[in-house]
């Protein structure tokens, strides 16, 4: 009885030489795979089961690996649109190969989604895969979303967004990495002379408030997102109303001297946050109000604050009425010291804000705060007034 159910199916095809109806319709699978990315995390994760499945090939796992080990770029990341149209040549035919897509529309394919990079987050997991086929291959979109992973069978799991898992992961996740060759400027940490900020070879730094130390609690990234990255922007008054804005940014993606790459709870060092002339510039502009040094953790565009606006006014006014609203600073004798921030912030973030960083928190003087930490004198003050770290600023 098997056997027949099985054939009547055929009885069509072995017909159709001699039907005058038309055949039907063979389905596109470049339409298919495509229709399978148009849901929000469609795009990475089919990407991702596609590229764990590529790496069945043993000599496909050692080519991706020696690209992985040489990539100039922090935490060894490639650029994963870029490397399917450079060396990564053998993994886009493997990939469009297992899509049932020809090379070049598998590439226009990858192309028409968000920017995604490829790496190894968790330095151990770098250190102690070989290139062997214990491996998964994971992608999530928000910083701490829970990870989906597939192996090289294809097979999903859901990962734990805090923990990562004994097994080696490789992950495809949204562009957070400037791929452009670094100038050598940007490598300045401290010492650099005057365009370092720093002083270095008997060169003054530029006059400013500067923060030579930092201290988080936690990185505010999710362990597929790698090593965080720390920014740290000054505030002030937009125009004459009572709205904030950004006047200067210093992070890893800025030339010296508002440089400075943080990867971990600790820095230290000597970075310019806010030079004189336009600490002097926003005094005559905005008479009485005074700047904020505010730090976040950036997930997405380099130096520009992007979270939920209600998340961000919600955050500053709680650190406020905890703080009698000394929120700000000021330069008082040649000291970096506290000063009364806008009280009002009802209209501050339809200035600033846009989707998803992480807030660190506004900067508040241990004197304010209450808090005390050996050699820092700021405390960084999140929702809540929740201490998520300890800074040093100051003038020079």
């Amino acid at each position: 009885m098997r056997h027949i159910i099985l054939a009547v199916p055929l009885i069509p095809l072995l017909l159709g030489g001699c039907s005058d109806r038309p055949a039907a319709p063979i389905a596109d699978p470049h339409a298919a795979y495509v229709a399978s990315l148009r849901a929000p995390s469609g795009a990475p994760q089919q990407l991702a089961r596609s590229i764990a499945r590529a790496l069945r090939s043993p000599a496909l796992r050692a080519e991706l690996k020696a690209q992985l080990d040489a990539s100039p770029f922090r935490e060894h990341k490639l650029h994963f649109q870029h490397h399917l149209h450079g060396p990564g040549q053998r993994l886009l035919n493997a990939m469009a190969g297992d899509a049932q897509l020809g090379a070049t529309d598998f590439a226009r394919t990858a192309d028409s989604t968000i920017p995604l990079e490829l790496y190894m987050p968790v330095p151990k997991h770098r250190a102690a895969w070989n290139g062997d086929g214990n491996i998964l291959v994971a992608t999530a979109l928000g910083d701490h979303d829970a990870p989906v992973a597939f192996d090289t069978a294809g097979k999903r799991y859901v990962l734990s967004p805090d923990t990562p898992p004994s097994t080696p992961v490789l992950a495809l996740v949204p562009v957070e990495t400037d791929f452009t060759p670094a100038p050598s400027l940007k490598m300045c940490l401290s010492d650099c002379g005057a365009s370092g900020g720093s002083g270095g070879g008997g060169a003054a730094p530029t006059p400013g408030l500067y923060m030579t130390q930092a201290h988080f609690t936690q990185t505010f990234e999710g362990w597929l997102k790698g090593a965080p990255e720390f920014e740290v922007h000054i505030l002030g008054q937009q125009g004459q109303s009572d709205s904030l804005t950004d006047y200067q940014c210093a992070g890893e993606k800025q030339l010296a001297p508002y440089y400075f790459d943080q990867n971990d709870l600790d820095w230290s060092g000597s970075v310019l946050l806010f030079n004189a002339a336009q600490l002097a510039d926003y005094k005559a502009t905005h008479p009485g109000q005074n700047v904020r040094v505010y730090v976040v953790e950036d997930d997405d565009t380099a130096c520009k604050i992007k979270s939920d606006a209600g998340e961000l006014s919600l955050a500053l006014s709680t650190v406020d009425q905890a703080n009698r609203s000394l929120t700000a600073g000021k330069d008082s004798s040649k000291f970096w010291t506290f000063a009364r921030a806008i009280i009002n912030l009802a209209s501050s973030a339809a200035s600033l804000i846009n989707t998803n960083d992480d807030l660190v928190g506004n900067a508040v003087k241990d004197s304010v705060a209450m808090e005390y930490h050996a050699g820092y004198n700021w405390v960084v003050k999140g929702a809540n007034n929740v201490t998520n770290g300890w800074i040093t600023l100051e003038m020079r």
